[in-house]
């Protein structure tokens, strides 16, 4: 039975949201036309989607720092840190991998990659005393409802001069009012020296950093539809803080 919460404020939204339960249990983020096959590189790859080699990257960082972490947020099947966990098992380079996925997917992990863990979690929830050299979110922001909650949580989780590398559609960042948040997340970005290019729709950071945008997640929008992906996204509503609101929440 849905709930109804109002208080006294400078905002009002008619909008029905949904919460972080209700929200991972929607056709549109558990769904069976979502790309989880990406694989290290080649056409359908993580190389190519993120403009450079990540394996790459990372095979310098042991160099320098003895060992190195690779955390992919999103991972779908796995595919590709499977390959990457592969190449360096082969090689003997210290580098782990661990991919985190609401959808339990995954590809079978070989018995003899003890590099690679794979683990079906909720990114609403899910946190790490683990620290990471590289942390990738290959489109799945699309899908999350607090996109700038689990951004500022995954920039803590960096090591120093680790990066952070997630697509963001700016289109699905709504304020409470139903107006475009995009200008003003990218002054947020800005500020905390993060690099958003529009052109990949990236979001880069160079960490660790702790970041607070001073945005509040009221809830997500599973109707909001297809984004510049051309697959349905979810649209995310934030206030200011600490701003009292009057809001209506589906709670499932």
């Amino acid at each position: 039975m849905a709930a109804s919460h109002t208080q006294p404020s400078e905002y009002l939204l008619t909008l029905t949201l949904v919460d972080d339960a209700a929200l991972e249990r929607s056709h549109v983020v558990a769904n069976a036309r979502m790309n989880r096959a990406r694989r290290l590189s080649g056409i359908n790859s993580y190389e190519r989607e993120l403009g450079f080699d990540p394996l790459a990257w990372l095979r310098a960082r042991p160099a320098q720092h003895g060992s190195a972490a690779w955390l992919d947020l999103c991972c779908g099947s796995g595919q590709a840190l499977i390959e990457a966990a592969s190449t360096c098992a082969a090689t003997g380079e210290q580098i782990t991998f661990r991919g985190v996925d609401l959808i339990d997917s995954f590809v079978e992990i070989p018995a003899a990659l003890r590099s690679l863990r794979l683990e079906a979690a909720s990114l609403h929830r899910w946190d790490s005393p683990d620290r990471f050299d590289l942390i990738t979110c290959v489109h799945g922001l699309h899908y999350v409802g607090d996109k700038l909650g689990l951004v500022e949580r995954a920039v803590s989780w960096l090591v120093p001069g680790g990066q952070f590398l997630a697509h963001l559609d700016l289109a699905n960042l709504r304020r409470a009012s139903g107006e475009p948040l995009g200008r003003l997340a990218l002054a947020r970005f800005r500020a905390a020296g993060m690099v958003f290019d529009r052109r990949s729709s990236l979001l880069t950071c160079s960490g660790p950093r702790s970041i607070a945008f001073g945005l509040k997640c009221l809830g997500a929008d599973d109707s909001a539809g297809p984004n510049r992906t051309r697959q349905e996204a979810v649209d995310s509503y934030y206030v200011a803080s600490g701003a009292r609101r009057a809001v209506k929440n589906r709670w499932a």
